[in-house]
């Protein structure tokens, strides 16, 4: 009589994230469980002893979230909000700063709004264009890189042979046992060999590649958010020593709420993360405000 199935999913191979690891499914006598339809994931593989049905497909394996494993992971939550938070920071911090030190020579209400604004125009429009083309040449990269993986598959079943060799070393290396390790490979070759190697021998992952025009947007408009709030208020407070007292004090109460933020996405200790903030923005605008009251105070 045949003995129960034991599905084994999940199995830990060292990768970033376990729940990309194929879905196994094993006998208890080490067969492969000949005809049980429980045990057809889409073909079997033929080799190794212990033969474990074909891998779950990596929708399947990629649907699983932090509510399935019992605990919550930071590194990848909302990367594209923290990049943001980050931008939005420099923003604040480049745009305070220049309306300070333009302030620091020279009292008239409408150069420290020209200048602020022509930094916040200036900043946006560098941000974008330097991420852009930052990103678009890790774009490249990638592409580049992917365009190897197939041309290697393209040569033959000896070239084929080898890259399945290199996937199973690279899960020996992370701890994985030998036979493990080959089976994994083989169902992740038959499944999808590009990706499985992308992923595990580029660290690319092809649902999520570089995307340089959403960076580009993301990091302008980011910067401008950022830098519109001490604009804004420099415009509404005409009287000088309000103007800067305001300027200061409403950059400080951000740099804490920026701060904070990020740290809570990051899942980092939030006070920490806004007295660093902080005092790198005071930093900044003291440095700034120095630097140029001595050229102005020096008749440069």
């Amino acid at each position: 009589m045949r003995q129960p199935l034991l599905a084994v999913q999940d199995a830990e191979i060292g990768t970033a994230s376990s729940s990309e690891a194929p879905a196994l499914l094993v006998s208890a006598d080490g067969s492969d469980g000949g005809n049980d339809p429980r045990s057809n994931l889409g073909g079997s593989l033929r080799q190794g002893h212990g033969i474990a049905a074909r891998s779950a497909s990596f929708n399947r394996a990629r649907s699983f979230r932090d509510s399935d494993i019992g605990h919550s992971h930071y590194s990848h939550r909302s990367p594209w909000l923290r990049a943001a938070l980050l931008g939005s920071n420099d923003g604040l911090v480049s745009i305070t700063s220049l309306m300070l030190g333009v302030g620091a020579v020279e009292t008239s209400h409408t150069m420290m709004i020209i200048s602020g604004l022509s930094g916040l125009i200036a900043g946006a429009c560098s941000m974008a264009i330097g991420e852009y083309i930052s990103v678009y040449g890790q774009r490249d990269s990638e592409e580049a890189d992917l365009q190897k993986e197939r041309e290697e598959f393209e040569k033959g079943p000896e070239a084929v042979a080898r890259e399945l060799r290199e996937l199973t070393q690279i899960y020996v290396a992370r701890g994985v046992p030998y036979d493990l390790a080959r089976q994994v490979a083989e169902a992740l070759h038959e499944s999808d060999p590009i990706r499985a190697h992308a992923r595990e021998e580029l660290g690319i992952d092809l649902d999520d590649l570089s995307d340089p025009g959403q960076a580009a947007v993301v990091s302008a408009i980011s910067f401008f958010l950022g830098g519109i709030t001490p604009l804004l208020s420099g415009c509404v407070i005409t009287d000088y020593n309000t103007r800067i007292t305001v300027l200061i004090a409403l950059s400080t109460v951000l740099f804490i709420a920026l701060g904070a933020l990020g740290a809570w996405l990051g899942g980092a200790p939030q006070a920490r993360a806004a007295v660093r903030t902080t005092v790198g923005g005071w930093l900044a605008m003291a440095i700034t405000y120095a630097v140029v009251w001595a050229f102005g105070a020096s008749g440069v």
